[in-house]
């Protein structure tokens, strides 16, 4: 019977790249994926895969409310369907995933024990097809207790805590997108974490989309973000410099979030409209031959939290495999890439004017941004998933489907 691995994510799947790439792995060692989020009003019909997916109609968007509700149902599918593998996605799948896993063990371990007593000449390898043990790999797609939303919320926090701090021990199979986010985990909770980076697929940089196509002119240049539309991602200065910019440019917004009608509001108060376009959310799929398009990709997130300072993010992966430079943060995991490959620039402020003038002197410096282009092919050949999911094969060849810790 073929391997079955149920992995679950509270998003709604439509952008999720880290997730894709994992079960489009899984798929390739073997396993028959079913791939669990959650549907939301907005959200689009997902394109074919290569695995099955379910999305999940919850009573709850967000909340308290919403993660008791998605753990409660995650945790009864999990109960009612066979599988050989469960692969959680962040804290917020983490409790369903191991209790479920837990369970299973347990109660496949007492069969066995009363098999053992009961059933002359029983061998544990007669029952395998029968008993379901399900191994559990978490992974860490960022430190979770860090993200800006829970900065200051000291009893939403400490809640997250509290569960890290009961399950994360026992868990044998931790995957991190980065040697940060390992550091930070494997640090609290001495235990060992394989990084396997957040990085795409290696994408082709010809055959891209047309400005026309977004009915810009074809000399106007694209300054690019693309991402979840959240607070301190410095979206509100990029918005605002674009009122001091004195380059030919349009700043185009790919993605959505928790304040994307409060910048769409921002944008048409301050008279910026026809120099700042939303464009909403995109499925991966479809992002590639738009972030072709740019001049300049942005990753500006402001250093306010640990999570934060800590990133890799899809979209600077994403500019670098559809050579585009890039202006960043210099937040350690970015800055180890720019400073190895030569491919952008550090934001030097946040403040409006003189972020246009540092926007402005590097669309204008044209000798500069071809050297950044050339750098970019050699970095996009070396930061793509074909080089990295080796390390997630050898872990789904290493998995001892019989360990636990209790």
């Amino acid at each position: 019977m073929r391997k079955r691995a149920i992995v679950s994510v509270t998003n709604d799947l439509t952008t999720d790249q880290r997730v894709d790439r994992t079960c489009q792995t899984l798929v390739k060692s073997g396993y028959e994926v079913l791939l669990i989020g959650r549907l939301r009003p907005y959200s689009k019909p997902l394109a074919f895969r290569t695995y099955h997916t379910h999305r999940m109609r919850l009573l709850f968007d967000k909340g308290v409310l919403f993660y008791a509700e998605f753990n409660i149902r995650l945790f009864l599918f999990l109960l009612l369907h066979r599988c050989d593998l469960i692969v959680s996605n962040d804290t917020d799948t983490l409790p369903a995933s191991y209790i479920a896993h837990l369970l299973r063990l347990i109660s496949d371990s007492l069969k066995h024990f009363l098999c053992t007593l009961f059933q002359p000449g029983y061998r544990i390898q007669d029952t395998r097809s029968r008993i379901q043990r399900p191994a559990l790999i978490h992974d860490c797609h960022e430190y979770f207790r860090g993200v800006p939303e829970l900065v200051g919320r000291k009893w939403v926090t400490s809640s997250w805590k509290w569960i890290e701090d009961r399950i994360f021990p026992r868990l044998l199979n931790v995957i991190a997108v980065n040697r940060s986010v390992a550091g930070l985990y494997s640090t609290e909770y001495k235990i060992n974490i394989r990084v396997i980076r957040n990085v795409p697929f290696r994408k082709s940089i010809t055959g891209g989309k047309n400005k026309s196509d977004l009915n810009i002119r074809a000399e106007e240049k694209i300054i690019l973000y693309q991402g979840a539309v959240n607070i301190d991602r410095g979206l509100e200065e990029a918005i605002l410099s674009m009122k001091y910019l004195k380059t030919d440019a349009r700043l185009i917004i790919a993605g959505t979030g928790d304040i994307f009608q409060t910048l769409q509001s921002f944008t048409m108060e301050n008279g910026l409209s026809g120099k700042v376009r939303f464009l909403g959310q995109i499925p991966f799929q479809e992002l590639h031959p738009l972030t072709q398009l740019a001049d300049l990709g942005l990753s500006i997130e402001k250093d306010v939290s640990i999570n934060y300072h800590n990133c890799l993010p899809n979209k600077f992966m994403d500019y670098i495999q559809a050579n585009v430079p890039v202006l960043v943060s210099p937040f350690p995991e970015i800055k180890n890439v720019v400073d190895i490959y030569k491919i952008g620039e550090y934001l030097e402020s946040h403040e409006p004017e003189k972020l246009a003038i540092q926007i402005d002197r590097i669309l204008n410096d044209h000798e500069k941004l071809l050297i950044y282009r050339q750098n970019l092919l050699k970095a996009a050949a070396d930061l793509c998933w074909e080089n990295e999911e080796g390390g997630l094969l050898e872990l789904l060849s290493e998995i001892g489907e019989y360990k636990i810790r209790f």
